[in-house]
């Protein structure tokens, strides 16, 4: 009983970092760390402050990601049949706001809310990335819905409510710890590119636009192939390739080398992030 209730742990926070790279938001992923490379606000900045940034931003988008799924995830017990069928629809909306979105930004628009150009304060990033995670879950929950009802919602059902509610954490913890690692990483790296950002920001934010307008192609693509029962989009098929991979590729590591890792890695920020105010008191 014991053995099987770790097992449901495990599987539980796996599912939670597959979440993150599932096919229907994959793309989704990719966008927001691009627009986090070539935000212009940081540029100038300290590499305990880029650290902390992507700390807030990353807890942001998790925040949003997760809040969506708890919901959704109490809701389903009762309306799983209709969320699933439905879902499809709010994910094509949101393909059809982000493809206007990114042709406008290739136009020289500049989005002041909701995508995450990190203008203002602190709390003004967490709540734009909080909204991007929002939609980054809508867009998935047609993938993911399935896999948190019956595996961790479940768990409450074969283990009890505690044990449920360890799985639902797990599951979070999961999803924002990949997010959080592949974010501070960026961070981590972004010291070092500085110079070469600095001199060619433009070209990021041109490319950070291109993305925008992708992503909303290919939800538009993939959720009209479903909608329509169409699945000869070879741009859907290509991105749902590369998904397979990298999902293969973090469910061969395992949980625990995985938390291990990520969380020994977000640890390093969370430390180094918190430096310049310690030295400050």
């Amino acid at each position: 009983m014991i053995f099987a209730v770790q097992g449901n742990f495990a599987y539980s926070f796996i599912l939670g970092v597959l979440a993150a790279v599932n096919p229907c938001g994959f793309v989704l992923l990719p966008t927001y760390l691009i627009f986090f490379l070539g935000t212009r606000e940081e540029i100038d900045a300290t590499a305990t402050d880029r650290i902390r940034r992507a700390l807030v931003v990353s807890s942001g988008v998790s925040v949003g990601f997760l809040g969506v799924f708890l919901v959704v995830g109490v809701i389903s017990r009762l309306f799983t049949q209709w969320i699933e069928v439905n879902a499809k629809y709010a994910s094509l909306l949101i393909g059809v706001i982000l493809l206007i979105a990114g042709l406008r930004m290739i136009a020289g628009w500049t989005p002041k809310f909701a995508m995450p150009q990190f203008a203002g304060s602190q709390n003004k990033s967490f709540r734009a990335m909080a909204i991007y995670g929002v939609a980054y879950a809508v867009a998935s929950i047609g993938c993911t819905i399935g896999f948190l009802t019956t595996a961790v919602f479940g768990s409450i059902a074969l283990h009890g409510f505690i044990s449920g509610v360890i799985s639902i954490l797990l599951y979070g913890l999961g999803m924002a710890l990949l997010v959080t690692g592949l974010t501070v990483s960026l961070a981590f790296a972004k010291t070092g590119l500085v110079t070469l950002i600095k001199n060619r920001l433009h070209i990021i934010e041109r490319l950070g636009a291109i993305f925008v307008s992708l992503t909303g192609f290919y939800l538009i693509s993939y959720w009209y192939a479903a909608i329509s029962e169409n699945s000869s989009n070879r741009f859907v098929s290509k991105t749902e390739h590369y998904q397979t991979k990298v999902a293969s590729f973090l469910q061969q590591q395992g949980a625990i080398p995985l938390a291990i890792a990520l969380c020994s890695l977000v640890g390093v920020a969370i430390f180094l992030g918190s430096q310049k105010r310690v030295k400050a008191k």
